[in-house]
């Protein structure tokens, strides 16, 4: 159940530093209390959870949830999130309980996005004219029936066009973090949902993409990972300046140590390290 500030939480807020463009539009939970929101520009509409939870960071640290030092922009936030050290701003997102996003650049949604889905990758041919609509469950069948079927015309317009519909059911101006994500130390984030659980720690750019995250199989994103133009699957570990660009990523997939990775298909559990890939079909296990 959301209310409006009252008036002694909205003076407590001006006191420790906030500001708003119109406090009117910020609505909280039933239970808020304002001590832990410090430093922080409100903008469009806003809703807040409570903020109750205390974390330990590795070392032994116990930092509190809450939002300090940050600028929030049409955000909803989840109960017991910490938002620390924003260098930029957060913009139309909603954000789940438990999160912990810390020092990064920018996070935002620009205009409506479709989060990777329908993003044609010209896979097997650098040239183009295999191109396949990557999309959240694209499966290795499906794709290899799409790339080498084409003297079944018909059959790859029906398929092109139910993708076509799932993608157009996920655009959003709104983007999602989900719950117990942990994003740290990161450059610009664009245009990307992301899943529960995920660990997002030193990634330099991501953008228009999904990462399908969750809790039984999260996803790992390490530092330096530049991602464009993707979808990430389940249970996937992107590391040490992994490059992806206009990429399907399969469940339990492994890229690092400078791995690149261009117009290409990679179905569950491939492993890349230290080479390149240019629109390559990789079945499972490859």
């Amino acid at each position: 159940m959301l209310r409006q500030l009252t008036t002694e939480e909205w003076t407590q807020l001006q006191g420790q530093g906030c500001t708003a463009q119109d406090w009117q539009k910020i609505k909280v939970t039933h239970n808020f209390t304002p001590q832990y929101v410090q430093d922080v520009h409100f903008s469009g509409e806003v809703t807040l959870g409570v903020f109750n939870a205390e974390y330990t960071l590795p070392g032994g640290l116990t930092v509190h949830s809450g939002i300090y030092h940050a600028t929030l922009h049409n955000v909803s936030v989840g109960d017991n999130v910490r938002i620390y050290n924003v260098h930029n701003y957060i913009a139309n997102y909603h954000i789940g309980a438990g999160t912990c996003i810390e020092n990064v650049n920018a996070i935002l949604v620009d205009g409506k996005s479709r989060f990777g889905n329908g993003v044609l990758v010209p896979v097997m041919n650098e040239g183009g004219g295999r191109e396949i609509p990557i999309y959240d469950y694209l499966s290795a069948h499906l794709a290899y029936i799409m790339t080498l079927y084409r003297h079944r015309p018909l059959m790859l317009h029906k398929l092109h066009e139910m993708i076509d519909e799932y993608a157009a059911r996920q655009e959003s101006e709104m983007g999602s973090i989900g719950q117990d994500v942990r994003i740290l130390n990161c450059g610009s984030i664009k245009n990307v949902r992301i899943g529960d659980a995920a660990k997002i720690t030193g990634v330099s750019v991501l953008k228009n993409g999904s990462i399908n995250s969750k809790k039984e199989a999260p996803v790992s994103l390490g530092s330096g990972v530049k991602c464009n133009d993707f979808i990430i699957s389940s249970g996937v570990n992107i590391s040490d300046s992994t490059l992806i660009s206009c990429c399907f990523v399969g469940q339990g997939c492994v890229f690092g140590k400078h791995y690149s990775a261009l117009d290409s298909l990679f179905f569950s559990n491939c492993q890349g390290m230290h080479g390149e890939a240019t629109a390559i079909f990789a079945g499972p296990y490859t």
